[in-house]
């Protein structure tokens, strides 16, 4: 995959590279974690099972110290999911969704960060990260609050996600509705994602607002990745619109908590 996180823009839009990864909770090698995050040069990272418990503000910090980046957004309001950016986007608000807690079930939830590349105007668009749960009776739910949700955002979607079931489920089927699956677009869907020991099932994936081009994706399974974690991380590729008129912040996200 050849580098597309570079500044300025080209004829038909911003070059934009994000890495989508399940974490496992930083339980595996830390340092192999960093090392693979930093050499895949990313824009955005999308992390699930990230920090959500005591001091979840300073472990967030800490994780994207290690990793090169800022933290944009996430941890405990939104339930271990995080927006890690580098320098060059901008995060301009977020704000959270916390699905219903299912007895003795995690309860899980998303981010929503609202973005721009290089200023207020260049290349506006939405981040959301979620992580479904493992209960296949109460994901479809859960997709179809985030579903909701995201029908009310005016700017080109970015959602990162670990959907804890494959293409065919009810939940994924509900998200990847009216959106592209990067994997599909990059006709790369035959790659799974997880377990690192042997990828038989692709439950991570990145969905992204048609108004965006998908210009390269790759599972990233190398020494370093099977050692960071029991998911591979996804890196893609994209081509954002340069110029989207932004909605008004005053009411985007509804009645969601802000962050």
């Amino acid at each position: 995959m050849t580098q597309a996180g570079l500044p300025g823009t080209g004829g038909a839009g911003v070059r934009l590279r994000v890495l989508s990864y399940n974490v496992h909770g930083q339980r595996d090698d830390v340092a192999a974690l960093a090392s693979a995050v930093r050499a895949a040069e990313p824009d955005v990272v999308i992390v699930q099972e990230g920090p959500r418990r005591f001091r979840w503000r300073h472990k967030c910090g800490a994780l994207a110290d290690s990793l090169g980046l800022v933290l944009g957004g996430g941890g405990l309001p939104s339930l271990g999911n995080l927006v890690l950016t580098s320098l060059r986007v901008r995060v301009h608000r977020t704000w959270h969704r916390q699905f219903p807690l299912t007895p003795g079930r995690h309860m899980r939830g998303v981010i929503f960060a609202e973005c721009a590349v290089g200023s207020d105007t260049t290349a506006p668009f939405v981040v959301v990260g979620t992580h479904l749960g493992t209960d296949p009776t109460e994901r479809p739910g859960q997709a179809a609050l985030l579903k909701r949700d995201l029908t009310e955002l005016r700017l080109p979607v970015v959602l990162g996600a670990d959907l804890n079931e494959n293409s065919g489920g009810a939940a994924w089927r509900t998200i990847a509705d009216g959106l592209t699956d990067a994997a599909v677009a990059a006709d790369r869907a035959d790659r799974g994602t997880y377990p690192c020991a042997e990828p038989r099932d692709r439950i991570d994936a990145l969905f992204v607002d048609p108004r965006i081009e998908v210009t390269g994706y790759d599972v990233l399974d190398t020494p370093q990745t099977r050692r960071a974690s029991d998911h591979f991380p996804i890196l893609v590729d994209l081509l954002l619109p340069a110029h989207v008129p932004a909605p008004n912040r005053q009411t985007l996200g509804g009645g969601l908590d802000k962050g």
